[in-house]
């Protein structure tokens, strides 16, 4: 299976799980993902935007940097992200990302649940 990118759903998330600002989503549809796998999407978000706080239960998710530069909130430690990170939250932790940087953070955001 071939998914063009004009095939993905794509989405503005104002305030996304709470976060400032408008985050733009571009997702493979629900019906192209295979049983274990709840999310596949590339988030943009923009300078002063981000996600806010929350947990992943029975899941892990997956945040993978392609452009741009982030600030990662892990509940105990806060850490910069750039080009080539991957952020890696499950077994009930808590994250949140926020974009500081005067150009936009790009990632991949995958997320597999437990079987």
């Amino acid at each position: 299976m071939i998914l063009k990118a004009e095939q993905r759903v794509f989405e503005q998330r104002e305030h996304m799980r709470g976060g400032p600002g408008i985050c733009t989503v571009a997702s493979v549809p629900p019906d192209a993902l295979c049983p274990h796998v709840r999310l596949v999407t590339e988030i943009t978000i923009p300078p002063g935007a981000g996600i806010g706080p929350h947990r992943h239960e029975a899941e892990t998710e997956y945040y993978w940097i392609l452009e741009g530069r982030g600030l990662v909130d892990e509940g105990d430690s806060m850490t910069e992200v750039g080009p080539g990170d991957v952020v890696i939250t499950g077994g009930g932790a808590q994250h949140s990302i926020i974009n500081r940087e005067q150009i936009p953070l790009k990632f991949l955001a995958v997320i597999v649940t437990e079987a």
